[in-house]
């Protein structure tokens, strides 16, 4: 099934069922009335969403109106807690090679894993506010929402906590970067709220694309309405999710709703292009000693989605505009 969360004035919105095809959507608040609630409460909440997903997708019902994006939230507005990871490796090591830097051969065998700003998350067509001094950069990811997960989870059995999955634009003021790292405690002014697509969907939406492991499906990116990249989500992905989720819980457990990022998804065939703005100019440097590509200003646009084998939409479209802080 499909899930959104409708603007209504408050923090967590109104949680919304959405037809397959993303063009009507039904409010689902007699059942719950938050996607939070839902998944605090999934093995009872979610037949009687899918139950009205069937019915909204069979056959509108006359309480059914046409899906906005504009008007939607994050389908998780606020989650506990957003762990976002680095799982293709490709992505870092054309960083490094373009500053003649190696790659830590650890890093073949443990995840790279931060925690990013969870509270706001913001809807598909919410504006990226930064000063475009700092370098604004954008990062396509999958990324999934899981239910309770508890400490120490093996990794064969991670996955079954996997409740959705969403795009994620995983926003990066890379001018703040360097110094944040030279102190030695990560990510944190570098890292400003990100975006989540339109809708959540359930594992089995995704069909034969979904492994248990990985999403095998390319990611559309453009800035401007021009292609920056098309990479595969399954392919290169050197941690699945269930890695991933297994190397989150190792030391604490995760509480339903916790958001875990793919990290930029990028191949290492580069002719599928770029994730994110950083490994173009990464590739620039490399190739000619120095970057041309700029990264977003003020007005700029950025577009990612990811359609299933037959071309239809599977989360929606996140589209957002630069604009300065006020």
């Amino acid at each position: 099934m499909k899930l959104a969360t409708l603007k209504d004035g408050t923090r967590d919105g109104t949680l919304l069922v959405v037809s397959r095809g993303l063009e009507y959507a039904l409010k689902a608040d007699h059942v719950v009335p938050t996607l939070q609630a839902a998944l605090d409460d999934w093995e009872y909440c979610a037949p009687q969403l899918e139950q009205l997903f069937n019915e909204l997708t069979d056959k509108p019902s006359s309480r059914a109106f046409e899906l906005d994006p504009a008007q939607l939230m994050a389908p998780l507005p606020r989650a506990y807690q957003f762990a976002d990871a680095s799982s293709f490796l490709i992505h870092a090591e054309l960083i490094r090679k373009s500053r003649k830097q190696e790659l830590p051969a650890w890093w073949k065998n443990e995840p790279m894993m931060y925690q990013g700003c969870s509270d706001p998350l913001l809807g598909p067509r919410d504006a990226i506010v930064a000063s475009e001094d700092l370098g604004i950069d954008l990062e396509a990811e999958i990324a999934v929402v899981t239910g309770d997960v508890p400490l120490g989870v093996e990794r064969d059995k991670a996955a079954a906590h996997i409740r959705l999955f969403v795009l994620l634009n995983d926003v990066s003021l890379r001018n703040l970067v360097p110094k944040e790292l030279e102190k030695g405690f990560g990510f944190f002014q570098s890292k400003p709220p990100s975006a989540l697509s339109p809708v959540a969907v359930t594992p089995d939406e995704l069909g034969a694309a979904w492994d248990g492991k990985r999403v095998h499906l390319p990611l559309r990116i453009e800035v401007n309405g021009e292609l920056l990249g098309e990479p595969n989500a399954g392919k290169d992905m050197q941690f699945h999710f269930a890695r991933l989720i297994e190397h989150a819980a190792a030391t604490r457990p995760l509480r339903a709703g916790t958001l875990i990022g793919s990290g930029t998804v990028s191949n290492r065939d580069r002719k599928t292009g770029a994730g994110c703005l950083f490994e173009r100019r990464a590739e620039e440097i490399i190739k000619l000693g120095e970057a041309s590509t700029p990264f977003l200003k003020y007005g700029d646009t950025v577009r990612l989605e990811m359609r299933d084998a037959d071309g239809r939409s599977i989360f929606g479209i996140i589209e957002q505009q630069v604009t300065a802080p006020a």
